[in-house]
C-alpha cells in the first residue's frame, strides 16, 4: 500500500518572522529540512510529501519550490499568495509554470472570524480555479461557519479542510464543532486532512480515545472517500514523534477495508494536489 505524507512543513528558523513558534514551543525552535524528514518516511513507509507553507510570504512559496527541486520526495508545495491583492491573477500567473504547486493557503485562524467573507478574499478564490489551483483552509472551528458559506459559493473550486477545523480536544468540545463538520461535509468540492489533531489534544497526557470520537465524526461525514493523512511534522513533535502520529491512524484504520486504507493514505490526496504517481 502507497502512502503520501498529505501535510508537513519545512523551515530555517527565524525567531522573528517565525514568531508563531513562541516560547511553549521550544521542541520546534530550530531547522526542520528535507533531510530530516526523508528518514522518518522511509521509516513509516510512505512514498512523498506535500509541503504546506509555514509563512505568509511568496519568498516561503519559492522556498518550497526550490526544495522540491532538490528532493524528489517531495511531490507537491501549497504555498502562500495574497489573495487580496489587486493583481491576484498576475501573481497565479506568475507561479503557475511551476507545476510541483498545486494550491495555497491563507493562515485564516489568525485572521477575524469573518475574513473568509470579505470581498478581497473572494475575489482570490475566484481567481484559483483558472490556473486550477486548490485551496487548504486553515481555520480554528468556531470558523466554520464562514468556511461553509465559502465553499458553498465557489462549488467548482477544490477545498480542503486542514486538521480537521481544529476542534477543542483538550477540554473534550465536539458538538457545534460536528455539526459544522457534517454541514460542510455536504459540500461535494470540499475534503479533509487528518491531521493536526495530537496538538489540540493534551501535548503531555492525550491517548487514543481522547482522538477517536473527533475521528469517527469526519470518518461518517466525509468517509474514506474524501479524507487523506497529514502528519503535521514538525508541529506534531509538541504532542507526538512522526511514527506515533503514524500508529494512531494506522490503529483507527484497521477498521477499514485495503481499499478504503489505501484511499486516505494514498489516492485522494494523489488525486486531489494531481502527484501524478
Amino acid at each position: 500500500m502507497k502512502r503520501i505524507d498529505s501535510h508537513q512543513h519545512f523551515w530555517k528558523f527565524d525567531p522573528v518572522r517565525d514568531s508563531w513558534i513562541d516560547e511553549s514551543m521550544q521542541k520546534i525552535q530550530k531547522d526542520f529540512l528535507p533531510d530530516d524528514l526523508l528518514p522518518l518516511l522511509t521509516e513509516n513507509q510512505f512514498q512523498g510529501c506535500v509541503a504546506v507553507e509555514a509563512h505568509q510570504s511568496e519568498e516561503q512559496t519559492k522556498f518550497l519550490v526550490d526544495l522540491a527541486s532538490k528532493n524528489d520526495f517531495i511531490k507537491g508545495v501549497v504555498g502562500w499568495v495574497d489573495l487580496r491583492v489587486e493583481n491576484i491573477s498576475e501573481r497565479l500567473q506568475y507561479f503557475s509554470p511551476n507545476k510541483i504547486i498545486k494550491g495555497f493557503r491563507h493562515v485564516v485562524q489568525a485572521e477575524a472570524d469573518d475574513f473568509m467573507l470579505r470581498n478581497d478574499f473572494r475575489k482570490g478564490i475566484s481567481a484559483l480555479g483558472a490556473f486550477d489551483f486548490t485551496y487548504d483552509i486553515l481555520i480554528f472551528h468556531r470558523q466554520l461557519p464562514a468556511a461553509i458559506d465559502l465553499v458553498n459559493r465557489f462549488p467548482e473550486q477544490k477545498f480542503v479542510i486542514d486538521h480537521i477545523a481544529k476542534p477543542n480536544i483538550k477540554s473534550a468540545e465536539i458538538e457545534s464543532w460536528k455539526r459544522n463538520i457534517q454541514e460542510i461535509a455536504k459540500a461535494p468540492n470540499v475534503v479533509c486532512k487528518v491531521s493536526g489533531m495530537v496538538t489540540e489534544a493534551d501535548w503531555n497526557s492525550r491517548n487514543f480515545q481522547d482522538l477517536k470520537p473527533y475521528l469517527d465524526v469526519v470518518f461518517e461525514n466525509f468517509t474514506p472517500n474524501r479524507l487523506m493523512f497529514g502528519s503535521d511534522w514538525p508541529v506534531c513533535n509538541l504532542a507526538a514523534d512522526y511514527s506515533e502520529v503514524v500508529q494512531t491512524h494506522e490503529q483507527y484504520m484497521s477498521q477499514f477495508s485495503i481499499e478504503e486504507q489505501n484511499k486516505v493514505w494514498f489516492e485522494n490526496a494523489n488525486s486531489f494536489y494531481k502527484l501524478d504517481l
